[in-house]
């Protein structure tokens, strides 16, 4: 496991850094919030492995949001406590009818801050049968995915 830095950035750096990289995921650009991670980012995701490396970042995030475009991530909050950054980013699935109803999941995110805007770590904690769960409500209320629903590990 990485230690922090010697010298810890100075809160402004990392909150911009972090407005940013809410920013580009927001945008849904994938292969640019890739790149906002280090060479040798390591990124834990629960249900799918620790994936070490920008490149193997950036070829698993693709594929995991393929069939899924339309997902949104809103932050309910963050904290910041040196390099570190925590925050809580739903997993929202809109309303496949265009009403207000909402099918989502919690998930904890971690950051750890490298410098220069880059994460060298990224740590995605959920239940992955909450996070199920909500994509089959979501489909069974008409919702559509745009690839292969094994892509996002609900093929069993």
């Amino acid at each position: 496991m990485k230690s922090r830095p010697s010298r810890l950035p100075a809160r402004a750096e990392v909150e911009a850094a972090f407005t940013g990289f809410i920013a580009v995921g927001d945008s849904g650009d994938w292969s640019r919030w890739a790149d906002l991670h280090s060479e040798d980012c390591v990124w834990v995701e629960h249900h799918f492995g620790t994936i070490v490396g920008r490149d193997a970042i950036r070829a698993k995030i693709t594929e995991l949001m393929a069939p899924v475009p339309m997902m949104e991530f809103p932050v309910e909050w963050h904290m910041i406590d040196g390099n570190r950054v925590v925050f809580l980013p739903w997993q929202v699935f809109p309303d496949p009818a265009g009403g207000d109803t909402e099918y989502r999941f919690a998930c904890i995110t971690i950051l750890e801050y490298a410098g220069n805007g880059l994460w060298s770590r990224q740590e995605d904690i959920y239940n992955p049968a909450e996070g199920e769960a909500a994509v089959m409500a979501w489909i069974g209320a008409g919702g559509q995915l745009a690839a292969d629903p094994g892509a996002i590990g609900l093929d069993g």
